[in-house]
């Protein structure tokens, strides 16, 4: 049996800038940090001649392209795999969340079916690269190479998209008191709301292909709000980055009137008023994970909890996505 295991994440700065629509013409810039909350996929050979489907649903089918599952299907069509196959999958956190699961799932299942094959070693570049294909070019989602990217290479990491498509990676050069503070300060909580990115994402897709003046400027500002992040980071300055995080919230805000509503802002305002230095909503938009950086907390814990917001406890991940069975 083959397990492989990718690390779901946080976003920083720059989510958005990442969709073709936006970084074919002005280029993509993002800083996003991987956490220790995972995907695994299990793949191992089946005594039947069909393909066995093991996620929040069960599938059992004689044809690839009978498989409901959009990712596996699209993957296993790809790869040209046949039958007597069985591919299982369990994640930490449930989708719909915003903390990227849908790309860490397409990395893990391509790292695990690469495994299966006896296919040379992929470097994370080539994993990402190929994820990102499967979910963009092969399903047409309207999604971007974030959540591809830092899934393979994992750690605190920033990536610039040229024009082309090409994505340069680069390990924030932070310092281990910098990071320690981050794990320390930063905290997570959930809304209450699972969603689809698809709708939020398609309409700044369109928008953006249609060169829509306000979403582009709108883009601008969080890829420049993405690149202070990172500078506020290795200068060591976590009290600007978590400022920093507020404006990028704001602006974010500004891009749809489905990025937030009244539970999620009315959350964000009682961590501001209880120790937050500044945070944002994790992922599209509309629901998921609220992230806050905070010297207080002890103090907005206490608060967001008697609220309802269950916290989630994390560290960083630096193995990104890796095979930990044979």
């Amino acid at each position: 049996m083959i397990i492989a295991r990718s690390p779901l994440r946080i976003s920083l700065g720059g989510g958005g800038t990442d969709l073709p629509s936006y970084y074919e013409e002005h280029g993509g810039f993002f800083i996003s940090a991987a956490i220790n909350k995972y995907v695994y996929v299990m793949v191992n050979e089946s005594w039947h001649d069909e393909y066995i489907i093991k996620y929040s649903q069960f599938e059992r089918v004689k044809q690839v392209s009978d498989i409901k599952h959009p990712i596996v299907r699209a993957t296993l069509e790809w790869f040209e795999m046949g039958p007597n196959l069985e591919i299982c999958s369990i994640a930490d956190i449930p989708q719909g969340t915003g903390l990227g699961s849908s790309g860490s799932f397409t990395t893990a299942l391509i790292k695990a079916l690469h495994a299966y094959k006896k296919n040379d070693w992929q470097s994370p570049s080539e994993l990402a690269e190929q994820a990102s294909f499967v979910e963009i070019e092969l399903l047409k989602e309207p999604v971007g190479k974030q959540d591809q990217y830092i899934s393979a290479f994992g750690g605190l990491s920033s990536f610039e998209i040229g024009v082309d498509g090409k994505v340069d990676a680069y390990p924030v050069k932070v310092s281990e008191g910098t990071l320690s503070s981050l794990e320390d300060n930063l905290a997570i909580f959930f809304t209450g709301y699972s969603r689809s990115a698809a709708d939020l994402l398609s309409d700044q897709n369109e928008r953006s292909m249609k060169a829509d003046a306000t979403m582009l400027d709108n883009l601008h500002q969080i890829k420049a709000l993405g690149r202070r992040i990172k500078d506020a980071l290795e200068s060591g300055n976590t009290y600007k980055f978590g400022e920093l995080m507020h404006e990028h919230w704001t602006c974010k805000k500004e891009r749809s009137t489905g990025m937030s509503n009244p539970r999620i802002d009315e959350l964000y305002n009682l961590a501001m008023s209880n120790g937050a230095l500044g945070g944002k909503l994790i992922g599209a938009g509309g629901g998921g994970f609220l992230l806050f950086y905070t010297e207080e907390k002890n103090r907005l814990r206490d608060a967001m909890t008697n609220a309802g917001a269950k916290e989630l406890r994390f560290r960083f991940d630096f193995s990104g996505t890796s095979l930990i069975g044979l």
